[in-house]
């Protein structure tokens, strides 16, 4: 038995890999997992077909994951709000995300731009925190619904600003851009690749990045953090993950992949022209230390806050 279980993984994969989306099909994440899914294909030599499995922030895709068999032949585009956020934010989650899954690589990790309608009357961060302490409660943000990192962006900016803020939910970040742009709210905490447009064509003032460092797409605007708040790093990033007791050889064969496409030129060039920055591999050790510190950092947020999805 021992004989045939090494031989199987030894010609992995000899049949078609799914890699599980949990989002509808046709946002950012599953460009980025077609695009994946289209490397690991090729590179691989087998049919990789992604199978969109969307609904409670993540949690069905997730759960489906977590209960496949840990052969290599079902994998998954997990996020941040799913792996961190989600078992802060649930009393009750179908799934462990550290019992529960391997991490295989992290793609990308975008920030977010703190962009504000042009009606609001600050041109930098300081300014905007003056303006909110003289209208407390007038200004509304943003975001694609409670309890995501869009969400928790905005009440991390108020816990540390010290401003009132009110939060309006959306069934997604498009309705919430839509109302940014049209005035009926002032202020968003966005991902890099859907503030891009808007913000590039003149529609929406930046006002901030939550990146360590300045991004190359907005060079000119300054980070939260140089901006009086050092404290301030917000990453929306995106991994491939697998169920957790997959065998090591077949976990090395995928990262191996994942690693050549994280170094691969055209996948790089692919995926940053969507508005995903591409990280380069990593370490099992260093992904897990990457992921420790997001969740130290929302654990705070969310405490202090009070804020659940039950």
């Amino acid at each position: 038995m021992l004989i045939g279980t090494n031989a199987g993984a030894a010609e992995y994969p000899v049949r078609p890999i799914k890699l599980v989306v949990p989002y509808a099909a046709g946002g950012p994440t599953d460009v980025l997992g077609r695009l994946v899914a289209d490397f690991l294909g090729r590179d691989l030599k087998q049919a990789t077909i992604v199978e969109n499995k969307a609904g409670a922030q993540g949690a069905i895709g997730a759960e489906a994951v977590a209960r496949a068999e840990p052969d290599g032949y079902t994998l998954f585009v997990s996020a941040a709000s799913i792996i961190v956020l989600n078992p802060m934010l649930y009393k009750k989650l179908p799934y462990d995300p550290v019992k529960d899954f391997r991490m295989l690589a992290l793609v990308t990790d975008l920030p977010v731009v703190m962009e504000i309608h042009p009606s609001v009357p600050a041109k930098s961060v300081a300014e905007f925190v003056a303006y909110a302490k003289q209208n407390p409660g007038k200004l509304n943000f943003g975001s694609a619904g409670t309890g995501g990192t869009i969400h928790l962006a905005g009440e991390m900016f108020k816990q540390m600003a010290g401003v009132e803020m009110t939060h309006v939910p959306y069934k997604g970040a498009g309705p919430a851009l839509t109302d940014l742009l049209s005035g009926n709210i002032q202020v968003m905490f966005d991902s890099l690749s859907t503030a891009l447009p808007p913000v590039k064509s003149g529609l929406l003032r930046p006002l901030g990045v939550s990146s360590a460092q300045r991004s190359s797409d907005l060079p000119d605007v300054p980070t939260i953090a140089e901006s009086g708040y050092p404290d301030y790093v917000v990453s929306v990033w995106y991994g491939i993950a697998a169920p957790a007791k997959l065998p090591e050889d077949v976990a090395q064969k995928i990262s191996a992949s994942l690693d050549r496409a994280l170094n691969d030129d055209a996948f790089r060039a692919s995926l940053e022209k969507i508005g995903f920055p591409v990280f380069r591999p990593r370490s099992p050790a260093a992904i897990a230390e990457f992921i420790d510190a997001d969740r130290a950092r929302w654990s705070k947020v969310i405490k202090a806050q009070n804020i659940t999805l039950d």
